[in-house]
Protein backbone atom coordinates (compact mmCIF):
# COMPACT_ATOMS: atom_id res chain seq x y z
CA UNK A 1 0.00 0.00 0.00
CA UNK A 2 3.02 2.44 1.04
CA UNK A 3 4.15 2.01 -2.85
CA UNK A 4 1.21 2.76 -4.41
CA UNK A 5 0.30 5.65 -2.35
CA UNK A 6 4.03 7.03 -3.36
CA UNK A 7 3.01 6.73 -6.63
CA UNK A 8 -0.41 8.30 -6.65
CA UNK A 9 1.10 11.21 -4.60
CA UNK A 10 4.20 11.69 -6.97
CA UNK A 11 2.14 11.51 -10.60
CA UNK A 12 -1.26 12.27 -10.24
CA UNK A 13 -1.40 16.47 -9.83
CA UNK A 14 -2.66 18.01 -6.91
CA UNK A 15 -5.86 19.74 -8.29
CA UNK A 16 -7.19 16.00 -9.72
CA UNK A 17 -5.99 14.47 -6.20
CA UNK A 18 -8.85 16.55 -4.37
CA UNK A 19 -11.30 15.56 -6.50
CA UNK A 20 -10.28 12.22 -6.75
CA UNK A 21 -10.24 11.93 -3.16
CA UNK A 22 -14.21 12.58 -2.48
CA UNK A 23 -14.61 9.01 -4.22
CA UNK A 24 -12.18 7.25 -1.99
CA UNK A 25 -12.94 8.64 1.65
CA UNK A 26 -15.98 6.88 1.65
CA UNK A 27 -14.60 3.68 0.74
CA UNK A 28 -11.60 3.96 3.10
CA UNK A 29 -13.65 5.13 5.61
CA UNK A 30 -15.88 1.67 5.65
CA UNK A 31 -12.59 -0.20 4.81
CA UNK A 32 -10.49 0.93 8.10
CA UNK A 33 -13.31 1.21 10.27
CA UNK A 34 -11.84 0.02 14.01
CA UNK A 35 -10.99 1.19 17.19
CA UNK A 36 -7.52 2.01 17.78
CA UNK A 37 -6.75 5.74 15.95
CA UNK A 38 -9.08 8.53 16.27
CA UNK A 39 -9.27 11.45 13.97
CA UNK A 40 -10.44 14.45 16.18
CA UNK A 41 -11.63 16.16 13.30
CA UNK A 42 -14.85 14.19 12.65
CA UNK A 43 -14.49 11.78 15.89
CA UNK A 44 -14.14 8.72 13.36
CA UNK A 45 -12.29 6.05 14.77
CA UNK A 46 -9.72 3.18 12.46
CA UNK A 47 -8.15 0.21 12.86
CA UNK A 48 -5.06 1.91 11.14
CA UNK A 49 -4.56 5.00 9.19
CA UNK A 50 -2.83 5.19 6.08
CA UNK A 51 0.96 5.85 4.99
CA UNK A 52 1.62 9.52 3.56
CA UNK A 53 4.64 11.18 2.08
CA UNK A 54 6.52 12.11 -1.70
CA UNK A 55 9.60 10.94 -0.60
CA UNK A 56 10.04 9.28 2.48
CA UNK A 57 6.90 7.78 3.82
CA UNK A 58 5.44 8.08 7.35
CA UNK A 59 3.25 4.97 8.14
CA UNK A 60 -0.06 5.24 9.97
CA UNK A 61 -0.59 9.62 9.40
CA UNK A 62 -3.24 9.94 6.99
CA UNK A 63 -6.90 9.99 8.06
CA UNK A 64 -9.00 7.87 5.55
CA UNK A 65 -11.93 9.93 6.45
CA UNK A 66 -10.96 13.79 6.74
CA UNK A 67 -7.20 13.04 4.95
CA UNK A 68 -5.97 14.96 7.55
CA UNK A 69 -2.57 14.67 8.56
CA UNK A 70 -0.80 15.12 11.76
CA UNK A 71 -0.26 18.26 11.15
CA UNK A 72 -3.85 19.15 10.67
CA UNK A 73 -4.99 17.58 13.97
CA UNK A 74 -3.06 19.41 15.81
CA UNK A 75 -4.31 22.45 14.36
CA UNK A 76 -7.35 21.50 14.82
CA UNK A 77 -6.64 20.75 18.72
CA UNK A 78 -5.49 23.86 19.10
CA UNK A 79 -7.84 26.07 17.17
CA UNK A 80 -10.88 24.56 19.45
CA UNK A 81 -9.24 23.98 22.80
CA UNK A 82 -7.05 27.29 22.93
CA UNK A 83 -9.10 29.79 20.84
CA UNK A 84 -12.50 31.65 20.10
CA UNK A 85 -12.05 30.54 16.83
CA UNK A 86 -15.44 28.03 16.83
CA UNK A 87 -17.21 30.46 18.80
CA UNK A 88 -19.29 32.88 18.19
CA UNK A 89 -18.85 36.76 19.14
CA UNK A 90 -21.50 38.34 20.23
CA UNK A 91 -22.05 41.80 19.31
CA UNK A 92 -18.75 42.09 17.35
CA UNK A 93 -19.60 41.12 13.67
CA UNK A 94 -18.13 38.67 11.47
CA UNK A 95 -14.78 37.55 12.01
CA UNK A 96 -12.56 37.78 8.92
CA UNK A 97 -10.77 34.51 7.87
CA UNK A 98 -8.28 34.31 5.15
CA UNK A 99 -7.30 30.73 4.38
CA UNK A 100 -4.35 30.01 1.66
CA UNK A 101 -4.63 26.45 0.46
CA UNK A 102 -7.56 25.58 1.81
CA UNK A 103 -7.30 21.69 3.29
CA UNK A 104 -9.94 19.17 3.02
CA UNK A 105 -10.37 18.39 6.45
CA UNK A 106 -11.67 21.90 7.28
CA UNK A 107 -13.03 23.54 4.03
CA UNK A 108 -16.44 22.58 4.70
CA UNK A 109 -16.34 22.48 8.37
CA UNK A 110 -14.63 26.30 8.16
CA UNK A 111 -18.04 26.88 5.71
CA UNK A 112 -20.31 26.20 7.66
CA UNK A 113 -19.32 28.79 10.29
CA UNK A 114 -21.88 31.12 10.81
CA UNK A 115 -19.69 33.73 12.86
CA UNK A 116 -16.93 34.16 10.16
CA UNK A 117 -16.50 35.44 6.44
CA UNK A 118 -14.07 32.97 5.29
CA UNK A 119 -12.21 32.87 2.30
CA UNK A 120 -10.05 30.97 0.37
CA UNK A 121 -7.15 31.48 -1.89
CA UNK A 122 -4.71 29.61 -3.82
CA UNK A 123 -3.51 29.76 -7.64
CA UNK A 124 -4.80 26.01 -8.56
CA UNK A 125 -6.74 24.88 -6.00
CA UNK A 126 -10.42 23.66 -6.70
CA UNK A 127 -11.53 24.98 -3.31
CA UNK A 128 -9.81 28.20 -3.29
CA UNK A 129 -12.52 31.22 -3.70
CA UNK A 130 -9.92 33.82 -4.96
CA UNK A 131 -7.18 33.01 -7.35
CA UNK A 132 -4.35 34.82 -6.30
CA UNK A 133 -0.29 34.83 -6.38
CA UNK A 134 0.77 35.09 -2.61
CA UNK A 135 3.36 37.52 -3.37
CA UNK A 136 0.87 39.76 -4.75
CA UNK A 137 -2.30 39.22 -2.98
CA UNK A 138 -5.16 41.44 -4.40
CA UNK A 139 -6.77 42.04 -0.65
CA UNK A 140 -6.51 45.46 1.18
CA UNK A 141 -4.30 46.22 3.67
CA UNK A 142 -5.07 45.58 6.98
CA UNK A 143 -8.38 43.12 6.29
CA UNK A 144 -8.70 39.98 7.94
CA UNK A 145 -8.27 38.91 11.60
CA UNK A 146 -7.39 35.35 11.19
CA UNK A 147 -4.81 34.17 8.05
CA UNK A 148 -4.37 30.20 7.80
CA UNK A 149 -1.37 29.93 5.78
CA UNK A 150 -0.16 26.04 6.57
CA UNK A 151 2.59 24.08 4.43
CA UNK A 152 2.41 26.94 2.25
CA UNK A 153 5.94 29.10 2.58
CA UNK A 154 8.32 26.08 1.41
CA UNK A 155 6.97 26.38 -1.98
CA UNK A 156 7.13 29.94 -2.52
CA UNK A 157 10.86 31.17 -3.60
CA UNK A 158 10.61 34.67 -2.41
CA UNK A 159 9.00 33.70 0.98
CA UNK A 160 10.28 36.88 2.09
CA UNK A 161 7.90 39.02 -0.25
CA UNK A 162 5.13 36.29 0.86
CA UNK A 163 5.91 37.16 4.39
CA UNK A 164 5.51 40.59 3.97
CA UNK A 165 2.28 40.80 2.12
CA UNK A 166 0.71 38.07 5.15
CA UNK A 167 1.75 41.20 7.37
CA UNK A 168 0.35 43.97 5.20
CA UNK A 169 -3.59 42.19 5.13
CA UNK A 170 -3.42 40.66 8.84
CA UNK A 171 -5.75 43.47 10.69
CA UNK A 172 -3.47 45.30 13.81
CA UNK A 173 -4.49 42.58 16.84
CA UNK A 174 -4.88 39.92 14.31
CA UNK A 175 -3.63 36.60 14.61
CA UNK A 176 -2.16 33.89 11.65
CA UNK A 177 -1.22 30.71 12.09
CA UNK A 178 1.73 29.67 9.48
CA UNK A 179 2.81 25.98 9.62
CA UNK A 180 5.57 25.05 7.27
CA UNK A 181 7.69 21.58 7.38
CA UNK A 182 10.33 22.26 9.96
CA UNK A 183 13.43 20.54 11.03
CA UNK A 184 14.17 21.65 14.43
CA UNK A 185 17.65 19.67 14.99
CA UNK A 186 18.60 22.64 11.68
CA UNK A 187 19.79 26.37 12.97
CA UNK A 188 19.15 27.24 9.56
CA UNK A 189 16.82 27.04 6.62
CA UNK A 190 18.43 25.28 3.77
CA UNK A 191 17.81 25.85 -0.02
CA UNK A 192 19.51 25.13 -3.19
CA UNK A 193 17.75 26.26 -6.42
CA UNK A 194 20.56 24.25 -8.46
CA UNK A 195 18.35 21.11 -7.53
CA UNK A 196 15.70 20.54 -10.09
CA UNK A 197 14.89 16.72 -10.44
CA UNK A 198 11.72 15.75 -8.59
CA UNK A 199 12.88 12.75 -7.36
CA UNK A 200 16.14 14.51 -5.83
CA UNK A 201 13.90 17.05 -4.39
CA UNK A 202 11.61 14.76 -3.23
CA UNK A 203 14.40 13.19 -1.41
CA UNK A 204 16.00 16.62 -0.05
CA UNK A 205 13.19 18.40 0.73
CA UNK A 206 10.19 15.83 1.37
CA UNK A 207 8.01 17.29 -1.31
CA UNK A 208 9.21 17.16 -5.15
CA UNK A 209 7.88 20.90 -5.41
CA UNK A 210 9.21 21.78 -1.88
CA UNK A 211 12.15 24.81 -2.47
CA UNK A 212 13.67 24.61 1.37
CA UNK A 213 14.01 23.14 4.46
CA UNK A 214 13.55 25.10 7.33
CA UNK A 215 15.09 25.04 10.16
CA UNK A 216 14.60 26.96 13.82
CA UNK A 217 15.31 30.37 11.89
CA UNK A 218 12.34 30.22 10.06
CA UNK A 219 10.69 32.26 13.78
CA UNK A 220 12.73 34.69 13.72
CA UNK A 221 12.72 35.65 9.77
CA UNK A 222 9.26 36.19 10.88
CA UNK A 223 9.83 38.46 13.51
CA UNK A 224 12.11 40.24 11.07
CA UNK A 225 9.13 40.90 8.73
CA UNK A 226 7.13 42.77 11.89
CA UNK A 227 4.99 39.92 13.53
CA UNK A 228 5.06 38.80 17.19
CA UNK A 229 5.60 34.77 17.32
CA UNK A 230 4.50 32.26 19.69
CA UNK A 231 6.34 29.06 18.87
CA UNK A 232 3.71 26.87 20.44
CA UNK A 233 4.91 22.99 21.82
CA UNK A 234 0.86 22.20 22.03
CA UNK A 235 1.70 18.28 22.51
CA UNK A 236 3.27 19.39 25.34
CA UNK A 237 -0.56 19.83 26.85
CA UNK A 238 -1.33 16.12 25.85
CA UNK A 239 -1.04 12.94 27.34
CA UNK A 240 0.74 10.28 25.92
CA UNK A 241 -2.48 8.45 24.83
CA UNK A 242 -3.76 11.29 23.15
CA UNK A 243 -0.80 11.71 21.26
CA UNK A 244 -0.90 8.33 20.04
CA UNK A 245 -4.91 8.12 20.12
CA UNK A 246 -4.54 10.76 17.58
CA UNK A 247 -1.36 10.27 15.84
CA UNK A 248 0.07 13.15 15.93
CA UNK A 249 3.70 14.45 15.49
CA UNK A 250 4.84 14.86 18.91
CA UNK A 251 7.20 18.30 19.67
CA UNK A 252 5.77 19.56 16.64
CA UNK A 253 5.45 23.44 16.61
CA UNK A 254 2.65 25.82 15.79
CA UNK A 255 3.77 28.99 14.57
CA UNK A 256 1.09 31.17 16.06
CA UNK A 257 1.93 35.33 15.30
CA UNK A 258 -0.19 38.66 15.55
CA UNK A 259 0.57 42.02 14.34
Amino acid sequence: MRKIFKIILNTIPRPLLIRLSYFAKPVLTLLLKGNNYTDPIDGKSFRTFLPYGYGKQRNNVLSPSTLSLERHRLLWLYLKNETDFFNAEIGKGLKKILHFAPEQAFYKRFKKLQHIEYTTTDLNSPLADVKADICNLPFNTNSYDVILCNHVLEHIPNDTKAMKELFRVLKPGGMGIFQIPQDLNRALTFEDNTITDPKERAEIFGQYDHVRIYGRDYFDKLRGIGFKVKEVNYTETLSKEMIKRYCLAEGEIIPVVSK
